[in-house]
């Protein structure tokens, strides 16, 4: 598979990973004008916010034009540590001064159903009713297989519109909300970024094992296109694919 990138370390990972971003970023503001950066929450990204928002990656990124989206969120309040945006304002909106206009966090003072809805209306009003396309659209692996909130035997994995929904996962006993399938494969570039032993087998199955189906496996069900899918993954967490 030529969209597999395969580092012997974190921090080699992690680089290559800034250093894609801002050649995205680059184009993205060159072509349209602006950038549309759709992160994705976990312990993962965090050590990648913190080196994009450091001195050798800040003044790489025109961040006046970049505009920040969550692939998934905790339905927790607005402050709780839990939350992907608290994660990301500590390492990455804080220390680069984003203005808040330009910051799309997801709502969660109603009903899980209406942040979803609301959540999805502010993202279709972005994009002004064009077709909502993320410049680039970051995605973590969990080691049972699951991306965004889209976890094994939910029902959203069955949702065919590209839209925002809400789900309750069994799983973690809480409800998430989330970008499905179909938006999240809407987007012009799609990475997933995974490291640590513990990944190995998850990696395996999505992208080698021809055995289960999505609803075991949930990042299945992003695309495969190879155009707009990119993998960086540190050996350890390539270490069970036969390729």
């Amino acid at each position: 598979m030529d969209n597999l990138r395969i580092f012997t370390d974190v921090d080699a990972l992690m680089t290559a990973l800034a250093d894609y971003i801002c050649d995205v970023a680059d184009n993205s503001i060159r072509e349209r004008g602006r950038f549309n950066f759709v992160l994705s929450g976990g312990g993962s990204p965090k050590r990648l916010y913190e080196l994009l928002a450091s001195e050798d990656y800040k003044n790489r990124i025109d961040w006046d034009k970049t505009y920040f989206f969550f692939g998934d969120e905790r339905f927790v309040p607005e402050n709780d540590a839990q939350r992907n945006s608290v994660m990301a304002e500590d390492a990455l909106f804080k220390p680069l001064k984003i203005k808040a206009a330009q910051i799309f966090e997801v709502d969660t003072s109603g009903s899980p159903e209406e942040a979803a809805q609301k959540y999805a209306e502010t993202i279709a009003a972005h994009f002004q009713d064009q077709p909502v396309e993320f410049d680039f659209n970051l995605l973590g692996l969990g080691d049972n297989s699951h991306t965004a909130s889209l976890f094994p035997h939910t029902s959203i994995l069955k949702e065919s519109e590209a839209t925002v929904k809400a789900v309750y996962v069994e799983e973690v006993d809480m409800y998430r909300i989330t970008m499905t399938a179909p938006l999240i494969n809407q987007s012009k570039h799609i990475t997933f970024l995974v490291f640590g032993k513990g990944k190995a087998e998850a990696v395996f199955r999505v992208l080698e094992d021809k055995s289960g189906t999505a609803n075991e496996y949930p990042a299945r069900l992003i695309t495969t296109d190879e155009k707009k899918v990119t993998w960086f993954l540190e050996e350890a967490a390539a270490s069970d694919l036969k390729r």
